[in-house]
């Protein structure tokens, strides 16, 4: 049974400052970073809307008042979560949510993509019950980045260590879908990373991965800003594909 995603809140984590994207982006957010001729989180919520998400919080810290600029005139609604000091990760998400009304509200990482049936992972989170639901991508390389093993349920048993991740493990894709409960296992600290503050202690509290075949592309280093250029001039359907479309030409018969 499909839901309607115009009514989940979206929360798009751009307040990172890229200090390993320095040296090519100047004083430019990493959000408004340009990839394949335009700003990064203008394809990021392209993709959203024709799933159709309409209702987007900008959690943003670093230069700011650049990233409300662009968006002064968008015809949907996004909203700001602004950063006074750096809040991590996790600070982000639990300050961003206070602005957020659905029942379950979506998180995604600003300066990363993979390919996601967001209808179907929506409808993944329903079914499973969980309090977290997370967007697994299979290992691209096997550095600089967590790991994380499932049962045959698809359930999360295990956040590993880098250094201890087997053949088998899969990528934390940086999108997830939370429950609203999920706030009261939040550190009490105003700053708090998701991923080592927070996912250990709710494994055992009902946490699933769901599997995508798309790649996990990001803009975290020259070296990924000029990969993920590359990957996207030549076609966003290595992406994104038909799948939004598709979905909901299913949905309408």
């Amino acid at each position: 049974m499909r839901h309607g995603l115009d009514k989940v809140d979206v929360i798009i984590l751009c307040g990172g400052k890229g200090t390993r994207l320095a040296s090519v982006s100047g004083e430019l957010p990493k959000a408004l970073m340009p990839v394949a001729g335009r700003p990064f989180i203008d394809i990021l919520l392209e993709n959203l809307l024709q799933y159709g998400f309409r209702r987007f919080i900008l959690s943003v810290g670093y230069r700011k008042d650049r990233i409300k600029e662009h968006f002064a005139d968008q015809e949907f609604a996004v909203d700001f979560s602004e950063e006074e000091t750096p809040l991590g990760t996790g600070g982000a998400v639990k300050q961003a949510a206070q602005m957020t009304s659905s029942p379950s509200f979506m998180v995604v990482n600003g300066d990363s993509i993979c390919r996601t049936n967001y209808l179907e992972f929506f409808d993944f989170h329903v079914q499973k019950g969980g309090i977290m639901s997370m967007v697994l991508s299979r290992p691209q390389s096997r550095e600089d980045c967590g790991f994380v093993e499932i049962d045959q349920t698809n359930r999360i048993v295990n956040f590993a260590e880098r250094n201890r991740c087997r053949t088998d493990c899969l990528v934390n894709a940086g999108i997830y879908l939370m429950r609203r409960d999920i706030l009261s296992h939040m550190p009490h600290q105003d700053r708090f990373s998701l991923e080592y503050d927070l996912f250990p202690k709710i494994v055992d509290l009902g946490c699933y991965g769901f599997l995508s075949e798309g790649p996990l592309v990001d803009i975290g280093t020259p070296e990924r800003l000029e990969r993920a250029g590359r990957i996207l001039a030549v076609s966003q359907d290595l992406l994104f594909g038909g799948s939004a479309r598709e979905s909901k030409s299913c949905d309408e018969s």
